[in-house]
């Protein structure tokens, strides 16, 4: 597989709303978003913090204003979550059409790995998942537009910069999504403790994992539309594992099938 570092650096082809401007936290979120030319308007640094010259380097080499202000005006920005001392203004992440995220696959010259959020509300969860599929190789993440956390700054934060790598497409209605996947020929997993093994099913072609909600699992519908039904063995007490955890371990399957055949 090709390495996901690849994967359109410095090309803005994801376009958040306007109304949905957030603040990127903390010095890796940041340092990422400069890297990846997000688009950003402002850099706010803490006058008491020291160790970010790249920071305002690279800020400046892209014309990106760089302000020095208290600390408590930063904690203030950033709702007081974790920033150490940085924070900048703008999306921290662009929102791709769902065709873009099969055409990068198609680009990369790989079958579309792909991930179906289905009510993931939790930032941290999200996030966690975003950096874990893009350190899988991932093409994208699915979210849709209710009942799910958006692109904030908790997101941002907890995926450590990689959602300014991995592009994430919101669509208004899942089930419509996966059928537009599966007429390209993506086969679409839902996964549920009553599933077959996981390392049952071929994710060699085109693959999407749906990972479900962290109270309710996945929706009804959702789980109709999925050709098949996929479960971790469980041999603790607690019968559920968080949902980034779980769509890491079916993502690294999916990497694991997809280097032994590529080896072959």
């Amino acid at each position: 597989m090709k390495n996901s570092k690849q994967l359109h650096r410095g090309q803005n082809m994801w376009q958040m709303p306007q109304s949905e401007a957030e603040y990127i936290a903390g010095r890796n979120p940041v340092m990422e978003a400069l890297r990846s030319d997000a688009s950003l308007d402002t850099i706010y640094i803490s006058q008491d913090s020291g160790g970010l010259h790249e920071i305002v380097s690279l800020a400046k080499e892209q014309g990106i204003p760089v302000k020095i202000v208290s600390e408590s005006k930063i904690s203030q920005l950033t709702g007081g979550a974790v920033h150490q001392g940085v924070v900048a203004q703008g999306a921290c992440g662009r929102y791709a059409s769902l065709e873009e995220l099969l055409q990068i696959a198609e680009e990369r010259g790989e079958a579309p790995l792909l991930v179906i959020c289905d009510g993931i509300q939790d930032p941290h969860n999200l996030g966690a998942i975003i950096r874990t599929a893009e350190a899988a190789g991932a093409h994208g993440i699915i979210i849709p537009k209710r009942r799910s956390a958006s692109l904030t700054t908790t997101v941002g934060k907890t995926s450590a910069g990689a959602v300014s790598w991995l592009p994430v497409a919101r669509v208004s209605n899942l089930v419509s999504a996966m059928e537009t996947l599966k007429d390209r020929g993506v086969w679409i997993y839902g996964t549920d403790a009553s599933g077959s093994s996981y390392t049952k099913q071929d994710y060699t072609g085109g693959t999407a994992f749906v990972i479900g909600s962290e109270g309710f699992g996945i929706g009804r519908l959702v789980g109709k539309s999925c050709d098949g039904m996929i479960s971790l063995p469980m041999f603790g007490k607690v019968n559920s594992l968080n949902a980034s955890v779980a769509a890491g371990i079916f993502l690294y399957e999916a990497v694991r099938q997809r280097m032994a055949a590529s080896a072959t």
